[in-house]
């Protein structure tokens, strides 16, 4: 493995983490879910890495497993989405918008960094790569609609533009998911 892929998950990994503690506590603290949702996604990421670095130097045979079982963790924040959205149609009031938008906006840059840094070692490591740089890319497009729900909040006080948010988070992943086992059975293929 290059020294430059095992410094670029190192570094994503410290951001996805660092990142996942600010935006879960501003999540519970104004009841978004679509924040909850890209928060535990950025704690998924962070193991996403530290799974990818470890396993990056083991035999094919192993990547692929590895490869599978993540595409199987990549789905676990939208699971947790499915709860927070059942909580908060039970208690029905909208988040915040301003700091909706805002940390957001801030989930946004450091996936950006961290896209633009995995979008050059993307093909290190293949289904395990691959992975690490999906897993960014989508999370920017999600942080852009976190901060669209956000000024559709503050435009309609309504739960309904953050619900709907969380939601496309979760199908996000589970789109991401299919494409990483996808890519991990094909290097089991290309191996018989």
């Amino acid at each position: 493995m290059s020294e430059q892929f095992r410094r670029t998950l190192f570094i994503v990994a410290g951001l996805n983490l660092a990142y996942f503690g600010l935006e879960f506590a501003v999540a519970l603290v104004i009841g978004s879910v679509s924040l909850f949702a890209d928060s535990i996604d950025f704690l998924e990421d962070a193991a996403l890495n530290v799974l990818v670095l470890i396993a990056i130097g083991w035999s094919a045979s192993y990547r692929t497993a590895v490869g599978r079982l993540l595409a199987v963790i990549i789905v676990i924040p939208g699971l947790a989405t499915l709860w927070m959205t059942w909580q908060k149609i039970a208690l029905p009031v909208p988040p915040a918008p301003l700091t909706l938008s805002a940390t957001g906006a801030g989930a946004l840059l450091i996936n950006f960094i961290c896209a633009m840094l995995l979008v050059r070692v993307r093909h290190h490591g293949g289904s395990l790569g691959l992975a690490a740089f999906l897993s960014a890319r989508n999370d920017v497009l999600a942080n852009a609609a976190i901060i669209a729900a956000g000024f559709a909040t503050s435009a309609t006080q309504s739960i309904w533009p953050d619900l709907v948010v969380g939601l496309g988070i979760a199908v996000m992943n589970a789109d991401a998911a299919s494409e990483v086992y996808k890519a991990a059975g094909q290097e089991t293929d290309a191996r018989a």
